[in-house]
């Protein structure tokens, strides 16, 4: 090629350099403002009960800081019964044991009880609530039976178990087993025409239509008996447990009592509220989970 022609040959014009630029990544949508919003969100549950405790504190302490007072006042509480709030897993001998120790023993005689209330509460208020005949025949003693107060069964299971441990447990037993009969009868009494019209043409046999018709439809109404069976059950146990001793807070209250450690008592009232309290919740999660939020909660 001759140099003419490279001097005549169009030359193309030189190409820009590339530049790499970094994109910055952009946060996702509300992830800046989640944490502030969890933030607001745990401050509005939270500070109305924090201004109430803290409300309720002083004037208890105000109310019951004179020496005239027979009640301690919170300090007063705090100062002499600091070592059973320190140490609540304490193991000692026989009844000398911490708080944790005896709300657990307690918990167990209650789980006891509960799950046999619960399994023939919900078998007895099925059938009630299914069969008119059963509901006719029943209803009325359950209706006679669930207004004796539990500490009156007491004598009698004592009679017939001669033992406290036992007695305790048909205790929980008779006192949870009414709301959860009465709320599971009528649950499985309102369960929609519809639903019944689906089982007759689907063809279900009575254990299908019981799993998948019956317990489905009417699990907000048992979940609502068991919830206030769990709350009867233990306040029952406290009152049982400080008639028949041995290990337990009920039988803690009433030794406190007997020593004069009112402070000790208030301790172990704080206690019995917030395992109740938990207790409540369990349930109320449980039924939750179950009916994927139809239960009330």
């Amino acid at each position: 090629m001759s140099v003419t022609n490279l001097m005549l040959k169009p030359q193309a014009p030189p190409q820009p350099s590339a530049n790499v630029i970094a994109l910055e990544r952009t946060a996702g949508p509300g992830n800046d403002s989640r944490l502030p919003r969890l933030v607001a969100t745990a401050a509005t549950n939270l500070l109305p009960l924090l201004v109430t405790l803290s409300l309720f504190i002083l004037a208890w302490q105000i109310a019951c800081s004179s020496p005239e007072s027979s009640l301690p006042a919170p300090t007063r509480v705090l100062e002499e019964s600091w070592e059973l709030i320190a140490h609540p897993f304490y193991n000692g001998q026989g009844v000398d044991q911490g708080l944790f120790w005896h709300v657990f023993a307690s918990l167990q005689r209650v789980a006891l009880g509960y799950a046999m209330a619960a399994a023939v509460g919900v078998a007895l208020g099925t059938l009630v609530g299914q069969s008119a005949l059963a509901m006719r025949g029943l209803d009325p003693i359950f209706q006679v039976l669930r207004t004796v107060p539990p500490l009156a069964w007491l004598p009698l299971s004592l009679a017939a178990f001669q033992d406290g441990t036992p007695s305790a447990i048909f205790v929980i037993f008779i006192t949870a087993i009414w709301p959860i009969i009465i709320n599971t009868a009528v649950g499985i009494r309102n369960i929609p025409q519809d639903y019944q019209n689906v089982a007759r043409v689907l063809r279900l046999n009575g254990l299908e239509y019981f799993a998948k018709i019956m317990l489905p439809a009417a699990a907000p109404y048992i979940f609502t008996g068991l919830r206030i069976g769990i709350g009867l059950s233990w306040l029952a146990i406290v009152a049982a447990e400080m008639l028949i001793g041995g290990v337990g807070i009920g039988f803690f209250i009433w030794d406190a009592w007997n020593s004069s450690l009112i402070s000790d008592i208030i301790v172990a009232l704080i206690y019995v509220g917030i395992v109740g309290f938990l207790l409540d919740r369990l349930i109320a999660l449980i039924g939750r989970a179950i009916t994927r939020g139809t239960a009330n909660g």
